[in-house]
């Protein structure tokens, strides 16, 4: 196991390597140059020296390959750099934005599974029963209905119906829990349902898999409770492609929510990435690209190590 680990962690570091040369090379091939920008929001003109002048003090007038070099020795010592639009530290630009984003993509997947795992159960157990047909309405509605609609909705129900909306300001778990939750659970919901619509479907095929199987059949011709064989036979083999759906869309959670910050007014991860590729903020891009892969390989990472838990026939040696 400790052998498997240790092989795992390693060939994390090709992909991140990757990434990283592609997310350097593609932000230098799109069309726009920060340093226009920057003075185009200063004067309609500006001359070719005073460009040179600022390209350098951003350090863009060095060869592509020093520029990398100079990036890469800087991630190695956990620095992320400036942002080239505003200045400030990249790690302090992402840190205030990080919580809420995190904070967000743990309530939407605990909404998932709360509501994913039962109603998959379900559907399956009762299979072509109303019950089913209700669970797959319920679903496909989830995957028809965008999370940022869905999220309007919300709004104009919660202010027609009690003339109340949620805060505008993000305010910390640790400050207040209460002013937390109301700001953030709101969209946990919308985005929660529509992504535990696609773990529904999953979960409700991967159960209908399992309870035709063998050792199913068996388990039930040797007269073992109907719940002891579901719960503990069928529930955790069927888990296993849900939890990897579950965890791939967490990782896509957070920074892949830019319209639906926007309706709740939320200034996550997902509103950064826009500016800052809108801003041209070479930096930046790469840091939160940089970081959304991290986060995905040790998603990918930690599901591996939970199937184990899950199903007991597979071995890491």
């Amino acid at each position: 196991m400790l052998r498997y680990v240790l092989k795992r962690l390693l060939l994390m570091l090709p992909t991140l390597a990757g990434v990283a040369v592609l997310v350097f090379v593609l932000m230098r091939v799109l069309p726009g140059d920060i340093v226009e920008l920057r003075f185009a929001g200063e004067s309609s003109f500006a001359s070719k020296a005073a460009l040179d002048l600022e390209r350098g003090r951003l350090g863009l007038d060095a060869p592509l390959w020093r520029q990398f070099a100079r990036w890469i020795g800087g991630l190695v010592r956990l620095d992320f750099g400036r942002s080239l639009w505003t200045g400030g530290p990249i790690s302090r630009e992402i840190a205030l934005r990080f919580q809420l984003s995190l904070e967000v993509a743990v309530l939407a997947t605990a909404v998932a599974v709360l509501l994913a795992v039962p109603l998959g159960l379900l559907a399956a157990v009762r299979q072509d029963t109303w019950v089913d047909y209700a669970v797959r309405l319920f679903s496909i509605a989830g995957l028809a209905v965008p999370s940022f609609w869905l999220g309007i909705l919300l709004i104009l129900g919660l202010l027609v119906a009690f003339g109340w909306l949620p805060p505008i300001e993000f305010t910390p778990v640790y400050v207040s829990p209460w002013r937390n939750l109301a700001q953030l659970v709101w969209p946990a919901l919308a985005v929660g349902y529509r992504y535990s619509a696609v773990a529904t479907r999953m979960m409700r095929s991967a159960m209908l898999e399992v309870l035709r199987e063998d050792y199913v059949r068996t388990a039930r011709a040797k007269g073992l409770w109907p719940r002891l064989v579901l719960w503990r036979h069928a529930v955790r083999n069927a888990m296993l492609p849900v939890f990897t759906v579950i965890v791939l869309e967490f990782a896509f959670l957070i920074g892949g929510l830019v319209v639906t910050e926007q309706v709740f007014n939320l200034n996550g991860l997902g509103l950064l990435f826009v500016e800052s590729i809108a801003h041209r903020d070479y930096t930046l891009t790469q840091a939160l690209v940089l970081l959304v892969a991290v986060i995905t390989v040790l998603a990918n990472f930690v599901a591996d190590l939970v199937y184990v838990w899950l199903d007991p026939r597979i071995r890491y040696a």
